[in-house]
């Protein structure tokens, strides 16, 4: 791969972005891990995110889409080809009790605007801290509600920088899971159809899911969020904390002490840290319990092979 080839094809191409070479990635995600991109993307319009995506499949040059980084791990060797960055496509509207609104919004924004022009479906999401975009990648949820109770529609980009339309049905929205992930699709927008209500009865839902998070939420410390799915029948975390996993370090990251489905990064951790931990955890709670944990955040990049011992 010729960076400074590939490097001056995208910046003829593209007319509202700004690309970064060799860019370090911890700083754009919530644990603090991961190493550089060859080009770090960060596209100001549906144009430019499209022929980036074009240029790339016509010149086999590998995409990775990053949101905002809090359900995702990059690992410590960083990420081949562009990563595409979308946090500037933060339009936010509504019209009809229909938000609009571009994909790298946070979903907490959202959340907040929706309360504050009075309309309701979104105060679960008051305290996920990941884009929108990322929200619908995963069907985000949280106390009982998630995005595919009141998303209408998407529009994306596909791999070849066509644009579509997707209604909620034709997204597939499930348990952790969308037709977004089996079709390597790209968020740009999402309306979502939302239902008058008194802000006062909207504000006391969001207070009381406010204060059950902080205070069973390690928000203290950089994290990936909640590491792993929930079992059939079960909880991760009960799972986890039974096994005497809780306070378990690799490195600089540990199973929480205040939330054992949660791994903080407490002192310097690497990605590699995490990945260590997270199979740690699994391995044991597969012997104790017969029950496999499937990870819900996202890991992804290169590993360094070379590592030294840590454990702890």
């Amino acid at each position: 791969m010729d960076k400074k080839l590939i490097g001056q094809d995208l910046k003829m191409h593209l007319n509202n972005s700004t690309i970064k070479i060799d860019e370090p990635l911890q700083k754009y995600t919530y644990t603090e891990t991961g190493g550089p991109a060859d080009f770090y993307i960060t596209v100001g319009d549906f144009e430019d995110a499209c022929k980036v995506l074009k240029y790339c499949s016509e010149n086999h040059v590998p995409v990775t889409y990053l949101g905002n980084g809090s359900n995702i791990i990059i690992r410590d060797g960083g990420i081949r080809g562009v990563v595409l960055n979308l946090l500037d496509l933060t339009h936010l509207n509504i019209e009809d009790d229909i938000i609009t609104v571009g994909s790298g919004r946070a979903i907490i924004d959202v959340s907040r605007f929706a309360r504050d022009h009075s309309v309701s479906g979104l105060e679960f999401a008051c305290g996920i801290p990941g884009s929108v975009g990322g929200a619908i990648y995963m069907n985000a949820g949280a106390y009982g509600g998630e995005v595919k109770d009141c998303l209408l529609e998407a529009t994306v980009a596909t791999e070849y920088g066509e644009l579509l339309t997707l209604s909620n049905e034709e997204l597939e929205l499930a348990y952790r899971r969308s037709i977004i992930q089996e079709n390597n699709y790209v968020i740009l927008e999402a309306r979502f159809k939302m239902t008058p209500a008194k802000i006062e009865d909207i504000n006391a839902i969001m207070d009381d899911l406010t204060e059950r998070r902080e205070s069973k939420q390690p928000l203290e410390y950089p994290s990936c969020g909640s590491v792993f799915q929930r079992p059939p029948g079960n909880f991760a975390g009960k799972l986890i904390q039974d096994s005497g996993l809780q306070g378990h370090r690799i490195g600089g990251v540990e199973v929480s002490k205040k939330h054992a489905g949660f791994m903080v990064n407490v002192d310097n951790g690497t990605a590699g840290d995490y990945e260590e931990l997270i199979n740690f955890v699994k391995n044991t709670v597969q012997e104790n319990y017969g029950i496999e944990l499937d990870t819900e955040v996202r890991v992804i990049g290169e590993p360094v092979y070379k590592r030294v011992d840590r454990h702890k």
